[in-house]
């Protein structure tokens, strides 16, 4: 219990590990958390016009003007800056927080910022608990449109994509050939250091490119015919790296001579790829999903046909080897089609949702077959409907035969729905958010199952009506669950509820 584990605090038991201490903590706040007792009440709610964002225990308003901490008894506002033109509107985000063992120049780099991209290519750092500029570069002039914010190495290397280029009505009219479709600004971050800057191009990349990102120190490539092609980021960036920069440097460049990452100039495009780099890897899938994961790596692909929606082949990256049980089809009827990844809790394992049918898969080696593996379920989690049977062909009371024009589809709004799944990590739960809609009421409910099982271990109710047509987030971090809807005309809505115990006391 709380007091035995501080008294073994006290005792020094966990002075060489604070870790120890930590996941202690987080053990008894689940134990609590799933208690009977324990309810999540509604607390706070707020209505916006333009986009709500949440971050670590922030909630982002007004472009990211305004900060509101979730983590008080009542959510406060921690800074609000003001209105801001529309030159400086933020197009993305990424919360940067101080990775651990490592020292760093400057003491505002132990505590969480945000990183942030402007409309007019300024890439800001700011205090996550004032919004005060710690750090102010400049990616590129007019002639290059920054819009993405990405993680190569969460918390370790980031990506600053460009929207693709366009050539404007005039120099298409002229036969005007465009070559350069995307730019990648790479980062080191923390302290925050320049790596490089790369552009996609047509001559090398070929013409269909339609999209491009870096991950995991793989650069992505996408086609419009379903292509994806995976080559070594940090081999292209060694092989073509004409000449390595740092911020705040002096720099004489193709005959500009300025300071890298400031205005005018900003950073210079020194990975010039002159050839096509060695390629890893490609697959063919529709509508260019493609994803890794697994132990041993494995891949999850489409078919690369409009009637293999659905359909799901998860084979070997070594030899391209479909695993034994890989097709993997729920051959459900649905509006909204359902959806595959790989757990995000690095056990291998692959999740599939379905309209009322959660599966959580696992990899396993084929008895007298070290060489292929098979997909088996580790666990699934069901819907609550009514075991009503969809019968073509119904009988009435008096002997009439009835028909049935068509049948119910398998998201069908009055019966319940899976509509997001996601996993928590540090209290390692799996949470379901399950919606049944009869007219214009809907009910929605948060589930936290047992990832190592599925078993459920609480429901929670969540108060508003939820409508199925409306765009939807739900975050569950630690004690806190937040729902962000979006109803059309742009008007967004934002629901906090929060761990109460003891709510018999509450009530009174």
């Amino acid at each position: 219990n709380v007091c035995r584990l501080l008294a073994r605090r006290a005792h020094g038991f966990y002075a060489r590990d604070a870790g120890v201490a930590h996941r202690k903590n987080l053990g008894l706040l689940r134990k609590i958390m799933c208690q009977e007792s324990t309810k999540f009440k509604n607390v706070w709610t707020t209505h916006s016009a333009s986009p709500i964002a949440y971050e670590r225990g922030r909630i982002y308003l007004d472009n990211y003007q305004c900060c509101i901490s979730s983590i008080a008894q009542e959510p406060r506002i921690l800074y609000q800056k003001p209105k801001c033109s529309k030159s400086e509107k933020i197009e993305d985000a990424l919360l940067l927080e101080c990775p651990l063992g490592e020292m760093l120049p400057s003491p505002s780099d132990y505590k969480p910022s945000l990183i942030v991209l402007t409309v007019q290519n300024w890439l800001l750092r700011l205090s996550a608990d004032s919004g005060e500029i710690l750090e102010k570069i400049y990616l590129a002039g007019s002639c290059c449109k920054f819009r993405y914010l990405s993680w190569d190495t969460p918390q370790e290397v980031m990506v600053v994509k460009s929207a693709q280029n366009k050539l404007p009505a005039a120099a298409r009219q002229a036969s005007i050939q465009q070559s350069v479709l995307f730019y990648l600004a790479v980062f080191q971050v923390l302290p925050l250091s320049f790596i490089g800057m790369l552009e996609i191009n047509k001559k090398i990349f070929g013409n269909s490119v339609t999209d491009v990102a870096v991950s995991n120190g793989i650069l992505i490539v996408m086609y419009s015919m379903g292509l994806v092609r995976l080559y070594n980021f940090q081999a292209i960036s060694e092989q073509f790296m004409e000449q390595p920069f740092d911020l705040g440097r002096e720099f004489n460049w193709n005959g500009q001579v300025g300071v890298v990452g400031k205005y005018p100039f900003g950073l210079p495009c020194n990975i010039k790829i002159t050839d096509t780099p060695p390629l890893l890897f490609e697959a063919s899938s529709l509508e260019n999903a493609f994803q890794i994961g697994g132990y041993p790596w494995h891949y999850i692909i489409t078919p690369n046909k409009k009637k293999h929606k659905g359909v799901f082949h998860i084979c070997s990256l070594k030899d391209n080897a479909l695993a034994k049980n890989g097709i993997q089809d729920m051959k459900c009827c649905s509006l909204e089609p359902d959806w595959i990844y790989f757990h995000p809790d690095m056990s291998g394992r692959i999740i599939h949702v379905g309209p009322n049918l959660i599966k959580v898969l696992k990899l396993k080696e084929v008895k007298n077959n070290t060489d292929q593996m098979e997909i088996a379920e580790d666990f699934t989690i069901v819907a609550n409907r009514e075991n009503s049977v969809n019968n073509a062909v119904t009988v009435t009371a008096s002997g009439r035969v009835v028909k049935k024009r068509f049948n119910l589809l398998d998201d069908d709004p009055e019966q319940e729905t899976f509509k997001i799944v996601d996993y928590e990590d540090e209290l390692d739960l799996l949470s379901t958010v399950a919606v049944t809609q009869i007219g214009a009421d809907g009910k929605a409910h948060l589930d936290f199952h047992c990832n190592e099982h599925g078993i459920l271990l609480k429901s929670v109710p969540l108060l508003e009506s939820w409508d199925v047509t409306y765009s939807h987030e739900v975050y569950f971090d630690k004690d806190l669950v937040l729902h962000i809807e979006q109803k059309p005309n742009r008007r967004f809505s934002c629901y906090v509820y929060q761990m109460v115990c003891d709510t018999a006391k509450d009530d009174e």
